[in-house]
Parts: structure tokens; sequence; C-alpha cells
């Protein structure tokens, strides 16, 4: 690997000359106007102080910088939106250009083939109203500003998964910039091994100019959400753990205690409350759906949106914050949630805890979720029941302190029901990268990578190293 150089912002640098010079790319150095805004992420709690931001607005222009950067000695970072940037923080990034690929948000939907391809920055919410226009709808996640490369290249999963997996196993294509500046295609008929890494490798192989995948014929949807208020949560929660595991796979839901804070931005309904939310999505007709939610129904939810509504809507339905935010977070996977796991979620987050949590949020797992995908890629499946997420906005150090605090102290009293594996999507701090991963596919991963980044140019948010010769 090259020797590595930083970017001293008091003095003349040579690698700012090399990127300058190979590139009409908007790019921003420490010490210049505009530096501290072009390399905030979306979780505005993460300082990301990197050598170089670079602002491309082309695949050429992504090609010219990881050129140079190679050239002058540095890494690549590349970034759509910086929702999950926590773990990037942890490396360090003098010796990065950190590429946002947000400006490359071109959106086209083919109704005939059902294959959308969007540019390498597009978020979620505009491919979910371009596709809903034809009665379409993607593999999307609860959030409508996360981006659709890291979500997809990492997994993703929310409303439809149980039925019909996660969203990378509906790429269909992958177009990138790898190690050596150029512009690849990797499908099920070239770069087949690279394409197999994509999915569920997340950004380790290089930057993405453009994905396509497949949409699916879904105009609307039988979903909404049920709350109760949080003193209801024991009788509430217990029902659901006991319902989730034997759900039909048509049903796909979230339970999660809510702390709502005033923001005018918020329904009445739910501004400034402590609530229990499930929310979810059904495939199935009203009646069969009726059928599937009657036992949550019993325990009379202060409201119960379900019902028929167009695809598009789902988009806000798991009301995530939108816009740069402050969050800290923590994760695990749980194998399975028995009343002693029910007690020790309770305990801390229930109506007699103290948490400090916006949000403390059990997904539903299993159905498709659960079985390898035919033909899929690197993550397949999940194998657990049950994906554990806690977070806070962390607007002060205090917030900060008490919101990672709780986070940690969730994922660790539901530790004895963990699988010790992780879903590296949700995995906002360092962790072992391996735990995302068989063990086959996380050695294969490594021999995919060092055929196509062998000098380890490009620096993921949970890093894949490349293997030593053997």
């Amino acid at each position: 690997m090259k020797e590595l150089m930083t970017i001293d912002a008091t003095r003349p640098d040579p690698s700012a000359t090399i990127l300058r010079k190979a590139s009409d790319t908007e790019l921003h150095f420490p010490g210049e106007p505009g530096y501290d805004a072009a390399r905030t992420p979306w979780n505005v709690a993460v300082d990301l102080r990197p050598a170089a931001v670079a602002h491309p607005t082309t695949s050429h222009q992504i090609s010219e910088v990881v050129t140079a950067a190679r050239q002058a000695g540095l890494r690549v970072a590349p970034q759509s939106t910086g929702h999950n940037a926590r773990p990037l923080a942890q490396h360090d990034l003098s010796d990065v250009v950190l590429m946002k690929t947000s400006a490359m948000t071109d959106v086209s939907i083919n109704p005939d083939t059902q294959i959308a391809r969007v540019e390498g920055g597009t978020l979620w919410l505009d491919v979910i109203e371009a596709a809903g226009r034809f009665g379409l709808a993607a593999l999307h996640g609860s959030s409508p500003d996360v981006g659709v490369a890291g979500y997809g290249l990492g997994g993703g999963i929310f409303l439809y998964a149980r039925k019909l997996g996660m969203a990378n196993n509906s790429l269909t294509a992958v177009e990138l910039v790898v190690g050596d500046g150029t512009l690849v295609r990797a499908d099920h008929e070239q770069n087949t091994e690279l394409f197999w890494a994509l999915r569920g490798g997340g950004g380790n192989f290089g930057v993405v100019t453009a994905l396509e995948f497949t949409l699916f014929p879904i105009e609307t949807v039988y979903a909404g959400m049920m709350l109760w208020e949080r003193r209801d949560a024991e009788r509430v929660v217990r029902r659901w753990a006991d319902w989730a595991p034997g759900a039909p796979e048509e049903i796909t839901t979230t339970l999660r205690m809510l702390n709502m804070p005033a923001l005018p931005e918020l329904p009445d309904v739910v501004r400034g409350r402590e609530l229990v939310c499930i929310d979810g999505a059904i495939l199935d007709s009203d009646e069969r759906s009726a059928e599937i939610l009657a036992g949550l129904r019993e325990l009379e939810p202060e409201v119960d949106t379900f019902e028929r509504v167009r695809a598009p809507e789902l988009a806000r339905l798991h009301m995530d914050p939108e816009g740069p935010t402050p969050v800290v977070a923590d994760a695990s996977m749980l194998h399975e949630l028995p009343d002693s796991a029910v007690d020790a979620y309770l305990a801390e987050v229930g109506p007699d805890s103290a948490s400090t949590l916006l949000t403390a949020e059990l997904r539903q797992l299993g159905g498709a979720l659960a079985r390898p995908h035919p033909n899929g890629g690197a993550l397949d499946r999940l194998d657990g029941q049950f994906l554990l997420f806690g977070a806070a906005v962390a607007a002060s150090p205090e917030q900060r302190s008490a919101g990672q605090a709780d986070a940690h102290q969730l994922t660790k009293a539901l530790a004895p029901w963990s699988n010790r594996k992780q879903y590296l999507n949700f995995a906002e701090n360092a962790v072992d990268p391996k735990l995302g991963y068989s063990t086959d596919s996380w050695e294969r991963l490594g021999r995919i990578r060092s055929g196509v980044d062998p000098d380890e140019v490009f620096l993921a948010n949970h890093v894949l190293p490349v293997p030593p010769p053997r």
C-alpha cells in the first residue's frame, strides 16, 4: 500500500494541488470557507475532519478525483447523506477525501420493465414519488431522506421486508468508480463477483455513480400505525412479542417506545407525548389484513390508522427525523424475545423508566428475511427474529452523553438474547464488521476487494480489510 499523505491547511500542499488540477469538481479543504459546511454529515453530532471534501456532479468527475487522490497518496470515503456517519469518524481522516455524491440525484423509472435507475446521491423520497406515479413501489427505508446507495448496498429493510426481502436483493446493476479510477458496471452478467460483493458489502469497493433495481406492482397497501399511552406498554409489548414471530410474512411491523418532542411539525396526536407505537404494512387484502391485526386491535389502541392507502404515503409513516439531526444510537440483533427479554426491555424503556431515548424499537424480522435469497449477494438474509435499535437526539454534550449511555444500556440489557451478529446498516458505532457476515462471505468479500481495490483506496464506514498475500 502507498505511503499516505495528509493535507496541512497551514501551507501549500502538493496533494491539494494535484486534486485541484485533476478535476473541475467542487473541492473544499481545511481552513477554507465552506469546508465546515461541506464536511458535515446528516448526523450533525458526528465530527468528520477529512483532508478534503469533493462534491462531484458526474461520474467523470468522480473518476478524476479518485485517480488524483490515488496519485496523491490519499484515500476516498464515499458518502451520499451521512446518516450512519459515526463509524467513519472512528478512523483517521487526515489522508481521506470525503466524496459526497449528494448532487447526483437523477431518477428514471421504466414502467414496462419495472426497473428504476437512480444516480448515486438519490434520496428515497424521490424514488418513492416517481415510482408511485406508475403504481409501483420500491423496497425503501423508514426515512424519506436516507440515501438509496448506502441503504441498498448495506441491506435495506422496512415495510415490505418479511414478504419481499432486503432491498439489496432487488438490485439489478450497480455502476461505480473503482480504485484505479475506472467506471465499471456490475450485474448478473458482468463483473458478477463484484456484483455479489456490492449487495451487502457497503462502500468498500468504490464510489457508486448509479444503481438499478426492481420495482414492485404495489399501488396501494393496507398500512398504518397503532398508538397507546406508555402506561399500556406491558400488555402491548407482551402481546406483540408473542404474536410477531408467527405472524404471516405478508406483514412487517415495528414496535417502538417513543418519547416525542414538542415540535410544531409533528402531528398533534404524538407531539410531546410518551407512547407505544406499532406501525407496519400488509401485502394482502383488506379482509385478510383485518384478520392478521385482530389480536393487536383487541388491545384497543387510542389511535388506529391502519387502512388501505397509496404506497407513496408510507414514506413518512415511521416519523423519522428529516433534515440534519444530531443523533446517538446503538443496535443489536435478537434471536428471540421471551417474557424475560420483555421484562428487560420494559425495565429500560417502559413507563417507570427515566430513559432519554427518542425511540427504542424492535423491528420484526423473519419471513423472507430469514431465507437465503435466490441469486442473492453477500448479505442475503438476517438470522435473528428481531432487530433492536435505540436512538436519542443529541443536541447538547449532556444530551449526547446521556443518550449514548441509555442506548448502550438498552442493548446491554437485551444482550442475553442477542445472536451476537450485527446488521451493519444500523451499527451506528464502531463494531467488528465480521459480525455482519457469515465466515464464508467475509472471506469471499476480502478476496474480491483485494482484486478491485488492492491499494485500499476506499474507506467505508465498516471496513473490509484486504487480506495479506498468501
